[in-house]
């Protein structure tokens, strides 16, 4: 494929449909929760447009952070093949669970969990195809970030036939089927991957599928994984919950800064074998995952209140033909796909150049024009409060500077982390950079209450937060490739 593995194709499948199945879940789910789950909750529509924004940051918050467990897991116990299966059964069942309005916080828990042992393992398998410093590693991350929007993409007209017929439900059963199309991919091509992705303990033959015993395995992983999510979502739903709520907001917050501390004691303890270079090599990922967290944060607005933005304030009609609103969420993927191939040339010949431009350099411009993007969307929010609705145009070229920002950082972060990494712990560094993007998408859901309690316009923020941050990120670039000691 192209020059590479052909382990790389297997999991450029495998994620594809994995990502089918994820987008197709996340175009509608807004429009699920706003539509069916809160109707009657408030006779305000913006309390309602309030309330399903939260449980959007919030799943996204929870759906990232879970990756620093699974990552743990599985440099530690399972492999990340072994991570990859539990993840996806788990998934798999969540999104069947999804398609009970009764049980949606249930599958959402299903889901979170298993895309904690999902997503960082798959990264981790691309970077074990190739050897430490092979220079096809960064093309080979582009070729399966192009595997991940090729799913994003297919999965608006599943998106959107279920928003056509207004059955919701269906979307979420078309999620599962992506799920096990993909695990089934993963399965029968694991011959083409190698050693790539075993236990520690594994004794790696010839011979490379799954063992019976290991099935097994996974199987008992997978049912215990469900059963404990199932278990504490029960006693949420029936006596937690309120508990929660007594709890005083201050005391709330103390414990969450404790929880970071002791979070932050636990990853030193696990790394106490680092020499200094691989201390320097694991704060230069931090310090970029932090980074990251300002440009995910206004990214994430696509699934949210661009989302909402599509839906109530964008003119759809095509000769008299009204557009659903979820396929503007296949536009970003539509031009990552076509935009993919220019930019790893256009990295390649950088890097061949008098002037290369580090990892930090290039996410320092993503984040940058990621702000461009929001001076556009602030003026196509203007229109529409002038006409009544706005020409799809305005996201069109949101999205086209958001896809060109994504391009420079995403990609490019993916390889940044195995390459920076020890390899012991690039699981879990990993689980970190997700962690990051947790935590930004849950600013993206709430990001719209907080700046109108404050009185300040939402693309404003967000122009000054990413530009800002980018402006920042070139300043500290020489600093962080001292950091990086040229591997990055």
């Amino acid at each position: 494929m192209l020059g590479h593995p052909k382990g790389l194709f297997v999991l450029f499948m495998t994620e594809m449909w994995e990502r089918f199945s994820f987008y197709t879940m996340r175009a509608i789910l807004v429009l699920y929760l706003t539509g069916v789950i809160f109707v009657g909750l408030s006779n305000d529509p913006q309390v309602i447009r309030d309330r399903a924004l939260e449980v959007y940051g919030m799943y996204l918050l929870l759906v990232y952070i879970s990756g620093l467990a699974g990552g743990f897991f599985a440099d530690k116990v399972l492999g990340s093949r072994k991570a990859i299966f539990v993840g996806g059964l788990v998934m798999g069942t969540g999104l069947f669970v999804m398609a009970s309005p009764d049980l949606i916080y249930y599958g959402l828990g299903l889901i979170i969990v298993g895309n904690g042992f999902f997503k960082p393992n798959i990264s981790t398998i691309v970077s074990g195809l190739y050897p430490e410093n092979d220079a096809r590693r960064d093309g080979a991350f582009t070729i399966f970030y192009m595997g991940i929007n090729i799913g994003a993409f297919v999965a608006i007209f599943s998106a959107g036939y279920a928003e056509s017929i207004q059955n919701w439900n269906i979307g979420f059963v078309i999620a599962g089927i992506g799920m096990i199309i993909s695990l089934i991919i993963f399965h029968l091509g694991q011959k083409h991957l190698g050693t790539a992705g075993f236990p520690p303990d594994r004794v790696v033959t010839a011979e490379t599928r799954l063992a019976v015993a290991d099935l097994r395995d996974i199987l008992v992983w997978a049912v215990g994984m469900t059963a404990a999510v199932l278990g504490v979502v029960f006693l949420w739903n029936h006596g937690l919950s309120p508990l929660w709520d007594m709890i005083p907001g201050m005391v709330k917050l103390i414990g969450g800064i404790i929880l970071i501390f002791v979070a932050f004691g636990g990853f030193v303890s696990t790394n106490r074998d680092n020499t200094r270079e691989e201390w320097e090599r694991i704060i230069s990922i931090i310090i970029l995952s932090v980074f990251v967290i300002f440009f995910w944060a206004g990214f994430e607005q696509a699934g949210g209140t661009m989302n909402l933005f599509a839906f109530e304030q964008t003119d759809r009609h095509i000769f008299g033909w009204e557009m659903p609103a979820t396929w503007f969420q296949g536009i970003n993927p539509l031009f990552i796909v076509i935009l993919a191939p220019l930019f790893s040339m256009l990295w390649g010949r950088f890097d061949r150049s008098k002037y290369p431009l580090s990892t930090p350099a290039k996410m320092g411009i993503g984040m940058i024009i990621l702000g461009l993007g929001f001076v556009v969307m602030y003026f196509g929010e203007g229109v529409a409060s002038e006409y009544g609705k706005a020409g799809m145009g305005w996201l069109v070229a949101v999205y086209f500077l958001h896809t060109m920002g994504e391009l420079c950082l995403s990609p490019i972060g993916l390889s940044m982390v195995t390459k920076l990494s020890p390899t012991r712990r690039v699981s879990l560094m990993m689980g970190v950079w997700f962690a990051c993007t947790a935590i930004a998408d849950y600013l993206s859901g709430r990001m719209e209450a907080i700046v109108h309690a404050f009185g300040i316009n939402l693309w404003a923020t967000l122009i000054a937060t990413s530009i800002g941050a980018g402006v920042l990120l070139l300043f500290l670039t020489p600093m962080l490739k001292k950091w990086m000691h040229g591997k990055a």
